[in-house]
């Protein structure tokens, strides 16, 4: 046996996921980086930051702005009428997409000293009006949900470029020596389109990928070892492993990336006490698992994710997405065939999670320093597809974000008349990453990581950092 074949031995029990990511959490990174020794260590933000954590509620498919924070009364003055500002070529469903104005089939409220407008459909998110910053103008560059995601992630349409939690995680490292810095909540019917892309490093070190939670069970596949293998024995292996690592680095100082190695080792080794204690939520009081609404079966999944994000953010993970919506069609937010079918589904599921979310870190103190973002990669069309669903839209749809130093109770921004395109206090996805970026403490323009030759940055070559949403 070569001794490549022993290291894979030796780390079958973590698993390819965990071990993808965990042996790269401490390698030596380019002379570029902020930390050549260990790229996870926490480090100081560039100046003093509102937030320490995200927590990115990513409703994959597209949530419908005009029917649940973007009222439109002229959709229900002109509904099955053609609007002017309509273009056939801005529909993703061609054939099946036309100009009838569609009007909303549900009903909104006033909620908050701000009088925010609420669809029905969020009854509970409703109480926390005065927490949310409902931005009205965002607009994204592809009515694709692949590309879409690339960018509402990345900020490029195209794969390749390390995604929001990876440049999170590059910049400020980690505060928790035992759980991975970023980490991902999936939809207990899938992942979205574009699978691992959508958390990925891209060109950066493995170490600032995502790494996936199961919904169930071990919460990353195959970290327990095997029940033939006892801790005595795995840390033995460790040993062994450290003694030859430390030997062949030591006659061979270049290649300084076996070092950090067998640190990896140790983290995956500390991981498979922490994460398994971090997912169990058997230990919470019955009054908080049934605020998340972990005793009823529509809200039980997201309900979990959502108690489970504010579990990571605080024992230190620094960047949680938790994904809404699995796979495609009606299991996501993407309502081509029945809007009021589609997000009655949705809401019902996310709503009190959501809420209940809000509150727990408001009680917890959380709130000051977590900043929780809201939305998908775009939005849905004004006019309807097949009578009463609704297209892609993504030249103007709505976010919200709450805590993390973020002015509650405030609407920013408005699309026009029919909810088509944003045209007032535009928002750009770079300027959403600019701001959050800015909360952390991270100036978007200076935080660059070279690549092919040069320095590229999460905003690319844009970006403001919109300062009225600040508090």
């Amino acid at each position: 046996m070569n001794r490549r074949q022993l290291l894979q031995l030796s780390g079958a029990g973590f698993g390819s996921l965990a071990l993808q990511h965990l042996l790269a959490a401490d390698a030596v990174t380019a002379p570029s980086t902020p930390a050549a020794a260990n790229p996870l260590a926490a480090r100081a933000a560039q100046f003093a930051p509102n937030a320490k954590a995200v927590i990115f509620l990513f409703m994959y498919g597209g949530p419908s702005h005009v029917d649940l924070f973007d009222p439109k009364p002229e959709l229900d003055r002109r509904h099955g009428q053609p609007i002017p500002v309509f273009r056939p070529e801005d529909a993703f469903m061609g054939r099946k997409t036309q100009n009838v104005a569609m009007r909303s089939p549900y009903q909104f409220a006033k909620h908050g000293r701000a009088g925010i407008d609420i669809a029905e459909t969020f009854p509970l998110l409703a109480r926390h009006a005065d927490e949310l910053c409902v931005i009205r103008s965002l607009h994204a560059e592809s009515n694709n949900h692949g590309p879409a995601l690339f960018q509402m992630n990345s900020g490029f349409i195209q794969a390749g470029r390390p995604c929001m939690g990876s440049w999170v995680t590059y910049g400020l490292g980690s505060e928790s020596e035992n759980l991975p810095a970023f980490v991902v909540l999936l939809d207990h019917q899938g992942a979205p389109v574009n699978g691992a892309l959508n958390w990925s490093n891209g060109f950066m070190p493995a170490a600032y990928q995502g790494v996936p939670f199961r919904a169930t069970g071990e919460p990353i596949a195959y970290l327990t070892p095997p029940k033939n293998v006892s801790a005595t024995q795995q840390r033995a292996r460790l040993d062994l492993l450290q003694q030859w690592n430390r030997e062949y680095a030591a006659a061979r100082p270049a290649e300084s990336q076996l070092a950090a190695r067998i640190a990896a080792y140790e983290l995956a080794f500390r991981m498979q006490m922490s994460a398994p204690e971090c997912t169990d939520i058997s230990g919470e009081p019955e009054s908080v698992r049934k605020l998340y609404g972990l005793d009823r079966p529509v809200t039980q999944h997201f309900g979990r994710n959502c108690l489970l994000a504010r579990r990571l953010v605080e024992r230190g993970v620094r960047f949680v997405q938790v994904y809404s919506g699995g796979n495609e069609g009606p299991k996501a937010w993407d309502a081509h065939d029945d809007l009021k079918k589609n997000h009655d589904l949705h809401c019902a599921e996310t709503d009190a999670p959501i809420a209940a979310l809000l509150a727990d870190l408001k009680a917890t103190g959380l709130l000051d320093t977590t900043l929780v973002v809201w939305g998908g990669e775009f939005g849905r069309s004004p006019v309807a597809e097949n009578g009463k669903g609704r297209d892609h839209h993504p030249k103007g749809f709505t976010m919200w974000l709450a805590g993390g130093g973020i002015k509650g109770g405030m609407i920013h921004g408005a699309t026009d008349e029919f909810g088509y395109h944003a045209v007032d206090k535009q928002v750009s996805v770079p300027d959403l990453h600019a701001t959050i970026l800015h909360q952390l403490g991270l100036n978007h323009e200076q935080l660059t990581y070279r690549h092919a030759g040069r320095d590229f940055r999460l905003t690319d070559v844009s970006g403001t950092v919109q300062r009225d949403w600040l508090a």
